[in-house]
């Protein structure tokens, strides 16, 4: 079973010409998490997830802590914290972190693979050229994979 046969092909991405300010938009926006970052020619570059852009307004002693069991209803202040116009400015491609993706053509057991090892929600797709052509969530791929115990989808 390829991983093309249980992909989404309406993709959500974003230019690696975008700001910080223009993906949370999208993020918000779509409600998602994972934006797959690609350049003019639509291939993809690099990936940017929503926690990166929340750790840009994100407290930093949040970082230093385990536990946040102590901390009886909110963090104050720190709750309605706005991005300055600076973070907000920043360019995507220096916030993306490195992607990882599989081909089309990739069979759904590589692909799962690749997300239990690491530790991802979202695996892009690409073509051979290494052009965005959809997204794969681990439920799409786990629920495709466990539809074969119950014999509903033939091995291929």
């Amino acid at each position: 079973m390829q991983i093309h046969k249980f992909m989404k092909q309406q993709v959500i991405s974003v230019p690696d010409t975008a700001t910080a300010r223009e993906a949370a938009v999208l993020f918000a926006t779509h409600r998602i998490g994972t934006l797959p970052v690609v350049n003019a020619q639509q291939k993809l570059i690099g990936i940017l997830y929503m926690r990166d852009l929340l750790r840009l307004v994100m407290p930093g002693f949040i970082e230093l802590m385990e536990d946040f069991d102590f901390v009886l209803g909110d963090f104050g202040d720190y709750e309605e914290q706005e991005p300055s116009p600076e973070v907000e400015a920043r360019p995507v491609r220096e916030l993306m972190e490195t992607a990882v993706s599989v081909t089309a053509d990739s069979g759904l057991l590589r692909a799962f693979a690749l997300i239990v090892n690491h530790n991802l929600t979202d695996l892009p797709v690409v073509d051979q050229n290494g052009r965005l052509v959809g997204i794969a969530s681990h439920v799409d791929i786990g629920a495709a994979l466990l539809e074969r115990w119950h014999g509903n989808i033939p091995a291929s």
